[in-house]
C-alpha cells in the first residue's frame, strides 16, 4: 500500500505559501542547472572551435532546458501547474537580479575603457613565432615583459597573450608560461592554423576593493553633495508645483456648472499626450537665448534676452518649468478622478450650513484628497528623483559650472552623473565609478523612501 501511495504522494503540491516558495525554488535550480551546463559545454565548443559564436552559450542553455525540464516534471509531476512562472523567472533572472548582480559586482572592479577584458588594439605590436609555435618574439617592444603583459608575477606566468594572423581579423588567446625579455614562451603550442603576426595584451579587469567608493567621495565637494542637492530640490520642486497646479486646475474644471469644460480639459490634456521627446525639444527652442521666441516676446517688452538654457540658475528654473508643463495634467486628471469619489451630498450639506466655496474645498475636499494623493506624491518624487529624460533632452546636465567634475554639471541629477561617468567621461567610459555611483544612488533613494512612507504613514497602515 506504502508503494502504490508514494506517486500519489509526489503528485499532490505543497499547500500555501510553503508551496510557492518550494516551486519556484525548484524552477530557479533548474534554471540554474541549465545555465550552468549551458556555461561549460560553450566552454567546450570554445577550446575546440576557437572561432566558436558566442550565442552558442544560449543555445546550449536551450537544450539542456529542454532535456532537465521532463525530468523535473518525471520527479515531480505537481510542478505541471506552476511552469508558467519559467518565463516569468527567466525574465526576472535576465533582466533584474543579473543587472543587479553585475552592477554590484563591477562597483569592486577596475572595468572600464581601458580595462574592459578585451585585446588592447593600442599596444599591438609586430610579432614571431618560433619553429616549435612555442616562443613568441616582440621584436619592437620597448618595456619589460611584465610592464607589458601587466602581470603581477615576475616571470609573467598563467598570463594571457593575443595573437592575430596577417589578416589581424581574429585574436587567439594563449597562456604564457614565462617571459624573458622580448620573448614570451607559450604554455601549448599556438594554432597550426595561425600564421602570426601580430600580438597584444588583455586590457584585464581586476578587484580594486573600495577604491570606487574612495574616489567618489574623496572628490564629494565637486560632485556628490552639490548634484544629491539639486536631486532632492528638483524632485521636491516639481512635485510640489505640478501637485499645486493639478489640483487647482482639477478643482476648477471639476466644477459642473462650468460651460465647456470638456473642452478645457481636452486641451490641458494634451502637454501630457504628446510624446516627451518632442515636447522637449520644442521647448529647447522656445529658450534658445538668441532666436527663441520666449526671449523675442521678452525683447518687444524691454526685457533684456535671459540665458534659459546657458546659466546654470536659469537652466534649473527653464527645468522646472517644462516638467511642470508636462507633468500638470496627470495630477489634474487624478484630481478630476479623486473628486468623482466624493459624495455630493457633502457639499449640499455644507451649503446648506452657509458655507462658502472655499470653506468647501478646505473644509471636505482637501482632507478628502488626502489619502488619494498622498501615494501619487510618493511615487512622484520617486520618479521624478530619477527622472533622466527631462535633464538629458533639455540641457544634457549643462551648463558647465566652475569648481564641478565634468561629469557633474550644474543640472545634472545623480542618474544623469552616472551616465555621463559610464558612457560619456572624459578619458574614456569608467562603468565601475559608474556602478559605485549607481550603489550609492540605491542607498539613497532607498532612505529617502523610507523616510517619505513614515511620514506618509504607509507603515502604520500596513500593520493594520
Amino acid at each position: 500500500m506504502t508503494a502504490l501511495a508514494s506517486p500519489r504522494t509526489r503528485a499532490v503540491p505543497p499547500q500555501g505559501t510553503r508551496g510557492i516558495l518550494t516551486a519556484i525554488l525548484i524552477l530557479a535550480a533548474l534554471l540554474g542547472a541549465s545555465v550552468l551546463i549551458g556555461w561549460l559545454l560553450a566552454s567546450v565548443t570554445a577550446q575546440v572551435i576557437p572561432g566558436a559564436p558566442a550565442y552558442l552559450l544560449l543555445v546550449w542553455t536551450l537544450l539542456a532546458l529542454v532535456i532537465l525540464a521532463p525530468l523535473t516534471l518525471r520527479t515531480f509531476p505537481w510542478l505541471t501547474n506552476w511552469f508558467y512562472l519559467l518565463p516569468a523567472l527567466v525574465f526576472i533572472l535576465a533582466f533584474t537580479v543579473l543587472p543587479v548582480v553585475l552592477t554590484v559586482n563591477y562597483a569592486f572592479t577596475n572595468y572600464s575603457g581601458q580595462n574592459s577584458g578585451n585585446p588592447d588594439s593600442a599596444a599591438r605590436q609586430d610579432a614571431t613565432l618560433n619553429a616549435d609555435r612555442t616562443q613568441v618574439t616582440l621584436p619592437g617592444l620597448d618595456s619589460t615583459a611584465q610592464a607589458y603583459l601587466n602581470c603581477s608575477a615576475t616571470n609573467c606566468a598563467g598570463a594571457t597573450m593575443v595573437l592575430y594572423d596577417e589578416d589581424a581579423s581574429v585574436p587567439y588567446r594563449v597562456k604564457v608560461a614565462s617571459a624573458q625579455d622580448r620573448t614570451f614562451t607559450l604554455a601549448a603550442p599556438a594554432p597550426a592554423a595561425v600564421k602570426v603576426t601580430q600580438a597584444t595584451r588583455i586590457n584585464r579587469i581586476s578587484y580594486v576593493g573600495l577604491a570606487n567608493f574612495q574616489e567618489i567621495f574623496s572628490k564629494a565637494s565637486r560632485a556628490l553633495w552639490p548634484v544629491f542637492l539639486w536631486t532632492v530640490t528638483f524632485a521636491f520642486s516639481t512635485i510640489v508645483l505640478n501637485a499645486l497646479a493639478g489640483l487647482i486646475l482639477g478643482i476648477l474644471l471639476y466644477n459642473k456648472r462650468l460651460k465647456g469644460r470638456n473642452v478645457y480639459r481636452t486641451l490641458l490634456f494634451l502637454p501630457w499626450a504628446i510624446p516627451t521627446v518632442i515636447s522637449v525639444q520644442m521647448w529647447v527652442a522656445l529658450f534658445n537665448q538668441q532666436f527663441g521666441i520666449v526671449n523675442k516676446t521678452l525683447g518687444l517688452l524691454g526685457i533684456v534676452a535671459i540665458p534659459w538654457l546657458n546659466d546654470p540658475l536659469w537652466a534649473k528654473v527653464s527645468i522646472l518649468m517644462v516638467n511642470l508643463w508636462l507633468g500638470f495634467p496627470y495630477m489634474m486628471t487624478a484630481t478630476i478622478s479623486a473628486l468623482s469619489t466624493i459624495n455630493d451630498d457633502l457639499y449640499e450639506a455644507a451649503e446648506i450650513d452657509g458655507a462658502s466655496r472655499w470653506q468647501q474645498i478646505t473644509g471636505i475636499t482637501l482632507p478628502l484628497l488626502r489619502n488619494s494623493f498622498t501615494p501619487i506624491l510618493l511615487s512622484g518624487f520617486a520618479f521624478n528623483f530619477n527622472n533622466f529624460g527631462i535633464i538629458y533632452l533639455l540641457t544634457a546636465g549643462g551648463p558647465a559650472q566652475e569648481g564641478r567634475e565634468s561629469t557633474a554639471q550644474s543640472t545634472d541629477i545623480l542618474l544623469s552623473w552616472g551616465y555621463n561617468t559610464a558612457f560619456v567621461s572624459a578619458g574614456g567610459q569608467n562603468f565601475a565609478l559608474a556602478s559605485a555611483i549607481a550603489l550609492i544612488i540605491f542607498f539613497l533613494t532607498l532612505a529617502i523612501s523610507i523616510v517619505n512612507f513614515k511620514a506618509a504613514g504607509v507603515f502604520e497602515e500596513a500593520r493594520k
